[in-house]
């Protein structure tokens, strides 16, 4: 399922720069972390273009793991397209985490 986070979507601007704004706040590679008092290892990557991210986490205590890509569209906005699950789980899940302090080494 994707959701749209434009103009023109049922998520308010507001919802889409606070999401933005954490995901940006994000370090590029490997990085543990918690959500929802669970330990969680969260990849991001970001084109070279910045015109995409792409997040990949997996809870490190169990079996949930959340994916996405997030487009920034040439105009104002952006698309985010969650990989086999909702949109609002992937925001969720960028809205919640809490980094470690100390980033861990890159994964492959």
């Amino acid at each position: 399922m994707s959701g749209t986070m434009s103009g023109g979507s049922k998520t308010p601007p507001s919802n889409q720069a606070t999401f933005e704004g954490a995901l940006a706040k994000l370090p590029d590679g490997y990085v543990d972390g918690y959500f929802d008092g669970r330990p969680w290892g969260v990849t991001v990557k970001r084109s070279e273009d910045g015109k995409r991210t792409w997040l990949y986490r997996e809870e490190l205590s169990g079996t949930d793991i959340v994916s996405f890509n997030l487009y920034r569209l040439a105009g104002p906005g952006s698309i985010l397209k969650p990989c086999e699950m909702s949109a609002a789980k992937a925001i969720e899940f960028v809205l919640g985490f809490e980094p470690s302090t100390a980033k861990a080494g890159s994964r492959s």
